[in-house]
């Protein structure tokens, strides 16, 4: 069902103080409109029936019958909707009074949750009206419907079995144990929060990073509605401050103090592939539990929710100076503990004028300065061969000068010719061999090098295309510790940008900025009038497609389809659907076509959620089939 997209809301509706006719007809406004919306999920308020602010009025006859008359009245408007709808109302059971949240569908009430913790401090006097609800749901009876009462209760979709939902009010989320907790330990997937929160100064600020913390923590998502305008303003305002989050990224936020409905989609197939990766994500306790079944109508929703073509970089700003800093660290600090490690005080790196070896440079001149040991000990080595132009030439050379590195330059134009001569190949027929002759000269060069100034070769390569294969097994494929190893290719844009950006040195920040400009290239074809003849991304498709590609199927396992739909959202404008299918499948035959050269990578720090080191975070057989990806690709042409 819609890729295991889900709508939600969260809605504060106009309220007068103990009139439930009144709340309950604009109740049915908000439910009707969300309907409009496409949400499957409404939450209301805290008593929005009667009125958070009742006071002793809670203990009077009149009014709980008036809230059990509003129930009513939205118990027969769900008949004709399909959401599932959770209000807020006091109910009488056993001459005692609870705080409830009634969850409501298809004109069936599924079942009524108490509150567990009751405040009776500072503002809060609710002890004085309400007691604890029971723990173990048991079986009451309310508007001639049978129905199960307890906070213990999971309802389940039988036709989107990731969505299981589960509620708490209010002071449940504030206290150290909050029940969420053991619910979702049961298995909910989404948590349901009643709340009558009211402002005071900040208060706003550590109630979203509760919300957020707990949808974090439990690997949920998380429905928070707050009451608003309308509750009495004796001593207390209430800002309706509403919030929907998932996994610990708020995806929607009201305005406070304007009473509002907020719409967010939540993706629970993301959440699954969330707990199912965290093996320490324990499922227990479902014993406890009573499962309310229910079901949807069939969800085809456009999303509503924004889709981030650059996973792998913040999008803030100054969180992404902060990740760049944090991300040159973790590279450098990688790299000093294996020249300690082994004992060596030389690095040798090839350095082409392009994006890769600029930043492995950079982060070996950070691990020398680490070490306080002298940057001439990094030889860096250009190779000039049939592909190479001025431009890159120069850049490169210019580079190493500016950061106080060796340059040494190992024309290897003859050793490749030898070597076509060796082997029978003609240098005029510009194959793969012709390309990966020149590849694997220049490997050779480094690891000899390094021998002869018992020295360590630094990798250059980056995630993305270790991703795709686009390395000449044994040649730009080997090193001695790869710095870039878990930094995808959109990223290392950012990462020399941001290196730019803060240099002092203004040589090294134009030859920088000129390395950006340089389209990616690994040179290995004759240029064309002194211009690069061979782009990357003309041959394998644009890079941020395939970093895309490769954060959703790393990191949450979605089938091929879905994330094409994401993409399409996501890439909306930039590049067409048909496009985005193509490079997709050429995406997915490359990535399992190419394991065996991720299967026997070298070292390198990891910096991300995501890496492919064949040690850590990713072990696929180097033959496994693509088929099944294949046939969902398919379907879409």
């Amino acid at each position: 069902m819609n890729d295991g997209f889900i709508r939600v809301a969260a809605a504060t509706p106009k309220l007068r103080v103990a009139d439930c006719e009144y709340n309950a007809g604009q109740m049915a406004q908000c439910i009707r409109e969300a309907c409009r919306k496409g949400a499957k999920l409404l939450v209301f308020p805290e008593l929005s029936m009667t009125g958070y602010t009742c006071g002793d009025l809670f203990l009077q006859s009149s009014l709980l019958d008036g809230a059990l008359s509003g129930l009513e009245e939205i118990v027969k408007l769900s008949r004709d909707e399909d959401l599932v709808i959770v209000t807020g109302l006091p109910v009488a059971f056993n001459q005692k009074l609870y705080n409830v949240g009634a969850v409501i569908q298809k004109g069936r009430i599924l079942g009524l949750v108490p509150k567990e913790n009751i405040p009776n401090y500072s503002e809060f006097y609710e002890a004085r009206h309400f007691n604890p609800g029971p723990v173990k749901a048991e079986r009451v009876k309310i508007l001639d419907q049978e129905t199960w009462f307890g906070s213990r209760i999971l309802f389940s979709c039988i036709n989107m079995n990731d969505f299981v939902l589960a509620l708490e009010i209010c002071e449940d989320l504030w206290v150290p144990a909050p029940p969420s907790i053991d619910h979702a330990c049961a298995g909910a997937t989404v948590i349901a929060n009643l709340s009558a929160s009211d402002e005071v100064t900040g208060k706003d600020m550590y109630r979203r990073d509760l919300v957020c913390g707990q949808s974090a923590r439990l690997v949920c998502g998380y429905v928070y509605a707050d009451a608003g305008e309308g509750e009495s303003s004796t001593d207390l305002v209430f800002g309706g401050h509403n919030l929907i989050a998932e996994n610990g990224t708020v995806l929607q936020e009201s305005k406070r103090f304007e009473n509002q409905i907020i719409y967010g989609d939540l993706d629970m197939e993301k959440l699954a592939a969330e707990r199912r990766r965290m093996t320490t994500f324990v499922s227990r306790g479902r014993e406890d539990y009573v499962t309310v079944p229910f079901e949807f109508g069939i969800i085809r929703e456009q999303l509503c929710r924004f889709i981030d073509p650059a996973p792998f970089v913040p999008s803030d700003p100054s969180q992404r100076e902060k990740r760049c800093e944090e991300i040159l660290k973790i590279q450098a600090m990688g790299l000093k503990k294996r020249l300690e490690h082994t004992g060596s005080r030389c690095c040798v790196v090839g350095i082409s004028g392009g994006l890769d070896s600029t930043l492995a440079l950079l982060v070996m001149v950070r691990a020398f300065d680490m070490l306080k040991l002298d940057r001439k000990n990094i030889i860096a080595v250009t190779m000039p061969c049939f592909g190479t132009t001025d431009r890159t030439y120069n850049n490169a050379c210019s580079l190493v000068k500016a950061l106080g590195a060796t340059l040494r330059e190992v024309d290897i134009k003859a050793a490749v010719r030898t070597h076509f001569a060796d082997i029978g190949q003609d240098e005029n027929v510009h194959d793969v061999t012709y390309e990966n002759c020149q590849a694997r000269e220049r490997t050779q060069v480094l690891m000899d090098i390094a021998n002869q100034q018992d020295g360590l070769v630094v990798g250059t390569g980056d995630m993305s295309e270790l991703a795709l294969g686009w390395a000449t097994y044994n040649g730009d494929h080997m090193s001695m510790y790869g710095v870039n190893a878990s930094v995808p290719k959109t990223l290392v844009r950012h990462l020399v940008r941001y290196y730019a950006d803060t240099a002092t040195d203004q040589r090294l920040r134009d030859t920088l900025m000129d390395v950006l400009d340089t389209p990616v290239s690994p040179e290995l074809i004759p240029p064309k009038d002194g211009e690069i003849s061979q782009r990357t991304e003309d041959l394998v498709g644009p890079y941020e497609l395939h970093d895309f590609y490769l954060y959703y199927v790393m990191r949450f396992g979605f089938r091929p389809s879905k994330i094409y739909r994401l993409a399409c959202v996501a890439f909306k404008g930039t590049y067409t659907d048909e496009i985005i299918l193509k490079w997709l499948k050429k995406f997915y035959w490359r990535f399992f076509s190419q394991q065996f050269k991720r299967s026997c990578l070298p070292d390198g720090p990891k910096v991300g959620s995501v890496a492919l080191s064949p040690r850590g975070d990713w072990r696929m057989p180097s033959d496994a089939c693509v088929a099944l990806w294949q046939k969902d690709l398919e379907r879409l042409s």
